[in-house]
């Protein structure tokens, strides 16, 4: 009976210690504490300092940008592409973006409306047809006030037994096939949804004759000169790309690669990979560029009225605040967040490939000193 009993006591020790290394120490983010009188050139020390603690303490695996007025304060890499840890993040790998690929597919809609091939005003139905939510705009989608239900991949694993891989167009015809009640009207609410920037995408290809990924490459990545960007799935002729950094699972210190599955053909939602360059550039892109015109661009931060009277705070692939705009992602090992200010002129961008369950504290800190 004695043994029995001190036996529960050791395992009843051995959960108290893995819960306290656990909340004291597995979770817990060293501080970042930045004197008030310290010049940009100190701050910016002190934060790559800070980064380089959080990656060699298993907090942080990825790339971080800090840009003022176009220029780089900040653009570095932090620990490694690869789940072998033979290849080092730079400033020029190119990470999976995850959910921030919505307001590339956003630019993506803008770009047709410049070129005249659509508005985003128009009706989804009439680039989409036999898509049963007649009534819903091209902006509604764009604004995330559809009222579709956000049912794609429920359907997709459903009918797993049928797909090989899930790509937009197959994504599109379960949809129409399923023909389920919108949740809501168009305008009525704002809903978060993946699905509304899959048929986003697909309309694109629709409109476009091209594959998201061909049209995304020829018409904004290329002409913007984001040489380390690209739309990628399952889908793409390439197993990989140049400067590709790997999804990975990340156990304090321990690596192990995570992969895709037949739900990552599809694009939109999700499938853009950039770097930290890069996303200077894009952060200048929604300043001026020669692509689209400031009347369309512009489109993208009003605030939606509902049919309530209230505002809603999504813009097209941005969530829109007083002082500029953000938005986060997660997939697979993805864990990003860019942020803008738009009266200060910087951007902030942290975007980690190994399923960082810190990120939003980092985030906050780094908001917060910075």
């Amino acid at each position: 009976m004695k043994a029995v009993v001190f036996t529960l006591l050791g395992i009843a020790a051995l959960i108290g210690s893995f819960f306290a290394w656990f909340f004291m120490g597995y979770l817990k983010v060293p501080e970042l504490i930045i004197p008030i009188d310290s010049s940009e050139k100190e701050k910016i020390e002190i934060v790559d300092s800070w980064f380089e603690e959080l990656q060699e303490k298993n907090k942080f695996n990825g790339v971080v940008l800090l840009g003022k007025e176009g220029e780089a304060l900040l653009a570095k890499g932090y620990g490694y592409a690869d789940a072998k840890k033979e290849k080092s993040l730079t400033e020029r790998s190119s990470l999976r973006l995850a959910s921030v690929s919505k307001q590339f597919t956003a630019a993506g809609i803008l770009l047709l409306q410049e070129q005249g091939k659509l508005t985003v005003d128009d009706l989804v139905a009439e680039h989409l047809e036999g898509l049963p939510y007649e009534t819903v705009t091209i902006r509604h989608l764009l604004n995330q006030t559809s009222g579709i239900p956000d049912l794609y991949m429920d359907l997709a694993e459903e009918h797993e037994d049928e797909i090989s891989l899930l790509t937009n167009e197959i994504a599109v015809k379960l949809l129409i096939e399923e023909n389920a009640e919108a949740v809501a009207s168009p305008n009525e609410e704002y809903e978060y949804s993946n699905t509304n920037y899959i048929l986003l995408a697909r309309i694109i290809e629709v409109v476009s004759g091209r594959s998201f990924e061909a049209f995304m490459k020829e018409e904004l990545f290329e002409p913007l000169g984001m040489e380390n960007t690209r739309a990628w799935n399952l889908l793409s002729k390439e197993e990989s790309f140049p400067g590709q950094a790997e999804d990975i699972r990340n156990f304090d210190g321990k690596f192990s690669k995570l992969t895709p599955s037949f739900l990552d053909g599809v694009a939109g939602d999700g499938a853009v990979f950039t770097s930290a360059l890069d996303l200077l550039i894009w952060d200048s892109f929604w300043y001026e560029n020669e692509l689209i015109s400031q009347e369309n661009l512009h489109e993208a931060f009003k605030e939606p009225t509902l049919l309530n009277g209230e505002t809603s705070d999504y813009g097209f692939g941005w969530m829109i605040t007083s002082m500029g705009m953000w938005h986060n992602g997660g997939w697979l090992g993805a864990r990003t967040y860019i942020s803008r200010n738009i009266e200060e002129k910087t951007v902030m961008a942290i975007l980690d490939n190994s399923s960082n369950i810190h990120l939003d504290e980092i985030i906050s800190a780094l908001r917060k000193a910075y």
